[in-house]
């Protein structure tokens, strides 16, 4: 029976292999394990950051930009010949709706009885409302031509008014007479007042006309539903018929609201009006040009 015998030289080319085996496997098994951690992002995949120092994910951050607001048209909605019996049912709604407006005061009128005066400080303590000048006699209680053809008569009389009701602002409406003397614009329409409005601009007053007036007969009641006063505002707009683009002043009259039917319609007006988004009300004192 032949027994199997090893030779020292095979013992020693053995222990060779095992110590070269032994020396070597643990720098290998670094490399491999750093080749997988460098394995490339593949298409798909989301890239995050980490913060060296806490190890968080940081998400970038894509800013939306919102589209931009379209542009309202403006306007202002302006109240003549107060007070009267009429403005305190103006004032009363213009409160519940929460609009601004604009009233052109008559200074005799703020005097002339005990509910006018009381209904004087009602408009002094209300908030976001102008109160302008509509003279102090309404042009010589409406004797129009003798009023305009003296041009000192004019002055006189709106310096009167600004002085007795203590007005913050200098802007003016004339009686009888739809003029403009406002940074650019320069209107008239009867040409025997221009002397007279061209004396209240060098006065230092700023005149204020109006692009639409919502109408009354003869008996104070309206003439015009509030439906078609906002229609005809449509049409003015579209028709670019406004003495400053995108901005319409609308004329009203204290008096003709003292009557319950046409309160009621002035209400309704407002109420749709601010239904529609493409206007906002603002007060005369923010009309372009007004402030100067």
């Amino acid at each position: 029976m032949e027994t199997s015998t090893t030779s020292d030289d095979d013992e020693s080319e053995t222990h060779v292999y095992y110590n070269y085996i032994y020396k070597y496997r643990i720098p290998v098994l670094i490399v491999v394990y750093l080749f997988a951690c460098t394995k490339p992002v593949q298409e798909g995949q989301v890239k995050m950051k980490h913060s060296p120092k806490n190890n968080t994910v940081k998400k970038e951050t894509v800013q939306v930009v919102a589209p931009p607001k379209k542009k309202k048209k403006k306007i202002y909605l302006t109240f003549d010949d107060g007070p009267n019996k009429g403005t305190q049912n103006v004032l009363d709604i213009v409160k519940d709706e929460k609009i601004p407006v604009t009233f052109f005061i008559i200074g005799e009128h703020v005097y002339a009885s005990v509910n006018q005066n009381i209904t004087w400080d009602s408009l002094l303590t209300t908030q976001g409302i102008d109160i302008c000048s509509h003279s102090y006699t309404h042009a010589l209680h409406n004797h129009y031509e003798k009023f305009y053809e003296s041009p000192d008569t004019v002055i006189s009389d709106f310096n009167r008014a600004q002085d007795s009701l203590q007005l913050k602002n200098n802007i003016v409406r004339t009686p009888g007479r739809n003029t403009w003397r406002m940074d650019s614009i320069q209107f008239t329409d009867l040409k025997k007042s221009k002397a007279a409005v061209d004396s209240l601009q060098k006065a230092g007053f700023t005149v204020m006309g109006w692009d639409l007036e919502w109408h009354f007969d003869k008996d104070l009641a309206l003439t015009n539903t509030a439906d078609e006063v906002l229609k005809q505002i449509d049409s003015v707009f579209n028709n670019k018929r406004t003495r400053t683009p995108e901005n319409l002043v609308l004329l009203a009259h204290d008096q003709v609201y003292h009557k319950s039917k046409d309160s009621a319609e002035l209400r309704q007006f407002i109420q749709k009006l601010k239904l529609k988004d493409e206007y906002e009300l603002l007060l005369a004192t923010s009309y372009p040009g007004a402030s100067n």
